[in-house]
């Protein structure tokens, strides 16, 4: 009787989770132990619930309470694993946030896979010499330095996703080393009956801002290529129609404003060649500026020099 009341109550509450908060996160609680959870729980429990259980009697509730709420079905497919839902009436980012931050460091164990590159840093040990053969069986020079074994470079003892053996557990168990940190790692986001992944999370406006400018330049592409007319392509139209009614006024008598400047330039060969030797003397001026300081200034130094010269050493 204890139990199935237990069973009901954690049915009721899950549903009234539901009920009273539009979004959650779907995380996995591999290696996360009961008094890490706790404090998990103290630091949110402001707007935010982190509810475990089994995976058989969340799949149940939501199977039964389907019809009735169409949108519980969409986290049916991923309650798969040592999984938790945290229920939050929060920004999702800040929630995320403050949860992936409480992570407990933690001894490696044989059978699992490194989180990260593993290094052993050069130094002393603290072990006696008798334990030499137990680095040589690793790889990893050794020295006796007063009665201790030293270590002399930096080892990487574990790559990412390498198995731990045996070996690398017990060596990092006598040096005191714990590589790992274990928290929630944050697999699904559930909001307004939508899941998607929480990288989502991490799109800032100018992400955005620059997925619709990529999409529109492929939109405005083909529309010039096909020559079917579209918004984002109107001004490239105009621009290049504008090209060719300019080229064609060149060519013709026919002038038009935008192309009547450029239409007397060029048939005015004086006027043009004025213009070209305008602009390259005003870029030879810019150099030859430089190169009257450099005479000038050479010029200063003769001078000073002349009147050092100037004074006797017993004057």
């Amino acid at each position: 009787m204890v139990k199935m009341a237990k069973k009901e109550a954690y049915v009721a509450k899950l549903l009234s989770y539901f009920d009273e908060y539009d979004k959650l996160f779907i995380v996995q609680a591999d290696n996360v132990g009961s008094n890490q959870l706790q404090q998990l729980r103290a630091q949110v429990r402001d707007d935010t619930v982190l509810l475990m259980g089994k995976n058989t009697m969340i799949r149940r509730v939501l199977r039964t309470h389907g019809p009735e709420n169409p949108d519980l079905l969409t986290v049916l497919p991923v309650v798969v694993g040592n999984i938790g839902l945290v229920f939050t009436k929060g920004d999702l980012k800040e929630v995320r946030d403050k949860i992936a931050a409480n992570k407990v460091p933690a001894a490696a164990k044989a059978g699992t896979f490194a989180q990260c590159e593993v290094y052993i840093e050069p130094g002393p040990t603290g072990m006696e010499p008798t334990m030499t053969s137990f680095f040589q069986a690793l790889n990893i020079p050794t020295k006796i330095n007063r009665g201790q074994i030293e270590i002399q470079t930096r080892v990487k003892l574990l790559e990412e996703g390498q198995k731990v053996g045996s070996s690398e557990v017990a060596l990092l168990q006598k040096l005191g080393i714990r590589p790992f940190s274990y928290g929630l790692k944050f697999l699904h986001v559930f909001e307004n009956g939508s899941l998607y992944s929480p990288k989502v999370l991490d799109i800032t406006d100018d992400d955005l801002q620059q997925h619709v400018m990529a999409g529109l330049n492929n939109i405005a592409a083909i529309s010039l290529g096909i020559g079917y007319p579209t918004q984002p392509s109107v001004a490239h139209s105009m621009r290049n129609g504008l090209k060719n009614l300019v080229s064609v006024s060149l060519a013709t008598d026919y002038v038009i404003d935008a192309a009547k400047e450029l239409k007397e330039l060029l048939e005015n060969p004086e006027a043009l060649a004025a213009m070209a030797a305008a602009a390259s003397s005003g870029a030879a001026a810019g150099g030859g500026d430089a190169e009257e300081e450099a005479p000038a200034a050479a010029e200063e130094e003769e001078e000073e020099e002349d009147d050092d010269m100037g004074f006797g050493l017993f004057d």
